[in-house]
């Protein structure tokens, strides 16, 4: 059938149903009632000679033609939005939600600044945050489930763009009183402790070099540096624990002796809660990159671009103290392993 027979505002019901995969949710969105999705959809699959949803134990399942038909509408839909867009972003007046995945990681450490300055700049902002943990991230950005995610990754497709927020580093932490505080540290005395790893997989899938291949997807995971670069030179220290989150390592670092990574930030955040202190490191640290990453169909998306510049400012605020600070937390420096 021509598109010229079919009212373009059944592609929006669709874009919402696909989203929320919810005729209810998508009504919700659009301001009509779930008949009134209920109708439309059918005026679409009648159009289009398809079911395109039908109900799943996780609602709406979209068709295989309906996940063909869903990156050109949406990039279509897209399109118009910028064409007839002709007022500026304004964050003071925008009441926009944005739709954010990421790691307990940036959820600790970059979403409560974020909320912060949004909280005074735009007000009428709405941000909706799920996991991204174990999830083909770039699925997420294809189906516009969410406009951003944020984390650590190596080689993406051509179609998604990323944007730096803030520079990691590595930090190593133990209990208050642990034996690694009482000397210098070194390599062997580090290795002679199991260790916390915290794998963002929750799996004991084979990561190389640090990033994980999820579906043509190379992922970082932050796991122990030392770990994996030590892996094919001999003996290394004992995995004694796996986790998928860092909320769970602090509490398990205080009552054992068991040592663990962590990024810096979550680090500061734990000593400054008198539960962890942080050794100097016997070996350079790594420094990763916090990517924001989003579809090239948003290239132009004025609001995108602001959150994005927005986490940056306040990644870079003066109350975010400088890796250097660590080093005075830390009871010994390192004569090397």
């Amino acid at each position: 059938m021509s598109v010229q027979k079919i009212d373009l505002n059944l592609f929006r019901v669709f874009d919402a149903v696909m989203r929320h995969r919810s005729v209810s949710d998508a009504g919700r969105e659009l301001g009509v009632s779930a008949s009134a999705v209920s109708h439309a959809l059918a005026r679409l699959r009648l159009a289009l000679g398809d079911d395109l949803f039908v109900s799943g134990t996780a609602g709406m399942e979209p068709t295989a033609r309906a996940l063909d038909l869903m990156p050109s509408i949406r990039d279509g839909l897209g399109r118009i939005a910028a064409a007839v867009a002709d007022a500026p972003f304004t964050p003071s007046e925008t009441t926009r939600t944005f739709r954010i995945a990421a790691t307990d990681y940036a959820a600790v450490t970059v979403l409560p600044s974020l909320v912060g300055r949004l909280a005074t700049i735009a007000p009428d902002a709405n941000l909706r945050v799920v996991p991204s943990n174990r999830v083909d991230v770039v699925q997420l950005l294809d189906s516009g489930r969410v406009d951003l995610v944020l984390g650590w990754f190596g080689e993406l497709p051509d179609r998604i763009n990323r944007s730096t927020i803030v520079v990691e580093h590595e930090a190593i932490v133990v209990r208050a009183g642990h034996p690694l505080t009482a000397e210098n540290v070194t390599l062997a005395r580090v290795f002679a402790f199991p260790h916390i790893v915290v794998e963002l997989t929750g799996t004991e899938d084979q990561a190389v070099d640090g990033f994980l291949d999820e579906r043509g997807v190379a992922r970082r995971v932050w796991i122990e540096r030392i770990l994996i670069e030590r892996e094919s030179q001999g003996p290394v220290a004992r995995v004694a624990v796996s986790v998928p989150h860092y909320a769970a390592v602090p509490p398990m670092l205080a009552v054992t002796d068991m040592v663990a990574t962590l990024p810096r930030r979550l680090a500061l955040q734990a000593v400054q809660q008198g539960l962890l202190v942080v050794l100097d490191l016997p070996h350079e640290p790594l420094a990763v990159s916090v990517e924001s990453i989003r579809h090239q169909r948003s290239s132009s998306d004025a609001g995108l671009l602001w959150l994005e510049t927005t986490m940056r400012d306040v990644m870079r605020d003066p109350a975010m103290k400088d890796p250097a600070d660590l080093a005075s937390k830390s009871p010994h420096r390192s004569d090397g392993a």
